[in-house]
């Protein structure tokens, strides 16, 4: 699979997102929940976020860092909820790809969220590792969240 697809036009890594792990390793009935994604790009998704809000995501841009109104209200909104409760910022990964490039950035967020115990994934959103069930949250190690 093309790894770039599993980067969503928001910032998040897909690879770390719990509705892409559930699916990945069919962990529906054990985690508890119904249904998951196999990724924003892989799905058509124009973001679930902010698709509504903004009419360049998949017509003349691909992510938001490309946008010249980058932040706009609707990502520092996500971005803010994020923040909170994930402890990560996407636009913060959205200045981080433009830096340095999508691919280098996707090897960032595959060491970032692999797991220090079994070396398996680690869930983003539950701060929990999908393979040995490690409780971690590397973006509060790695001083995310400014």
């Amino acid at each position: 699979m093309d790894k770039t697809k599993l980067v969503a036009r928001c910032g998040l890594w897909c690879g770390a997102c719990r509705a892409y792990l559930l699916q990945k390793k069919d962990l529906f009935e054990e985690k508890g929940y119904k249904r998951g994604c196999n990724g924003c790009w892989i799905q058509n998704k124009n973001c679930a976020f902010l698709r509504k809000k903004c009419g360049r995501l998949g017509k003349k841009i691909d992510f938001c860092f490309e946008c010249d109104e980058i932040p706009c209200a609707a990502l520092e909104k996500l971005d803010d909820g994020y923040k909170k409760r994930y402890h990560v910022s996407l636009i913060g990964n959205l200045s981080r790809m433009k830096e340095i490039g999508l691919e280098n950035w996707i090897l960032e967020q595959e060491e970032l969220y692999k797991c220090p115990e079994c070396g398996g994934e680690i869930c983003v959103h539950d701060f929990e590792c999908f393979d040995c069930n490690l409780k971690h949250d590397p973006n509060l190690e790695k001083g995310e969240n400014n």
